[in-house]
């Protein structure tokens, strides 16, 4: 098959994504697109889903208010997904199949949702975890994102990270347009953040944007997270988890400290959007990886 005959392929998904939303790519008013993509969250991780011990009032509510997927399937690890979810094509056509010793350096001709959005005219960012190449030319400022604030490889914690770190997921040092940053703050607070006054921008400057935001957390290292919010998950009784067992107890108030944490994130984002005036003018897609 010749390389021009490969495009339907290639993002079938994506246009099938964009044309079932309703959005034209070259029509006059074009929406505002945010992607959220947390890292290792489980289907039982929310309100919405069953758990009664997790308070994710926010993201009840936006669930409550949209079209949710019965059906829905990423890969049992990160990059894959990523890979999939900003191609549109099956991973193992991107050369993406793991998550470490180069299997998920996604193949740099591989065109990706950004660099389709870029070429009609929106704004492009993104905010949190790539995990698909941090080196030319495959990083996100090569496929299609005009602005990045990233952690390196698979997340903070993990090697590919400045060493300076510590695995800290508070104050992290972190990569904007590929230079080291010192950032002040949870993680999950930073990104969204940098996400929200690159929306701003944006906004202010006429043109839609497009912000991809996957984060971080819940993924581990556990032993930096929101401390007000880990406490209060320390009284709560986890047996419907843990089933009695102390260990997994701390493990699970330390990783609904940090999902709460991103819901109280996705709340503040609601609220700036309708703070901007576009709220209604702004779809917002909301997954797991």
């Amino acid at each position: 098959m010749q390389p021009e005959q490969r495009l339907p392929t290639r993002h079938s998904l994506l246009f099938a994504g964009l044309l079932a939303a309703g959005v034209s790519l070259h029509a006059a008013t074009r929406p505002n697109i945010i992607l959220i993509l947390t890292d290792d969250q489980g289907f039982g991780d929310f309100g919405l889903t069953g758990n009664p011990v997790l308070d994710t009032p926010n993201i009840d509510e936006l669930a409550s208010e949209s079209a949710r997927m019965s059906r829905f399937y990423v890969s049992p690890v990160c990059s894959p997904t990523r890979a999939c979810l900003m191609t549109g094509r099956y991973n193992y056509r991107t050369r993406v199949v793991d998550t470490w010793v180069g299997r998920s350096m996604m193949d740099p001709d591989e065109v990706t949702v950004a660099e389709l959005l870029h070429g009609a005219g929106y704004e492009t960012g993104i905010f949190g975890k790539w995990h698909l190449g941090d080196c030319y030319p495959m990083r996100p400022i090569d496929q299609g994102f005009d602005y990045e604030l990233v952690c390196r490889g698979g997340g903070i914690g993990q090697p590919s990270e400045p060493l300076e770190n510590h695995a800290r997921y508070t104050n992290p040092i972190l990569f904007r347009q590929d230079k080291e940053v010192q950032t002040h703050g949870f993680c999950t607070d930073v990104f969204f953040n940098e996400a929200m006054q690159f929306m701003e921008k944006a906004h202010k400057e006429g043109r839609p944007f497009f912000a991809y935001i996957p984060t971080n957390a819940p993924h581990a290292p556990v032993d930096d997270v929101p401390e007000d919010l880990y406490e209060k998950y320390k009284k709560r009784d986890l047996s419907y988890v843990t089933k009695g067992d102390p260990n997994s107890a701390d493990f699970v108030a330390r990783v609904y400290a940090m999902d709460e944490n991103i819901d109280q994130n996705v709340g503040r984002l609601m609220k700036k959007l309708t703070e901007l005036g576009i709220e209604k003018d702004t779809m917002i897609l909301f997954l797991v990886d």
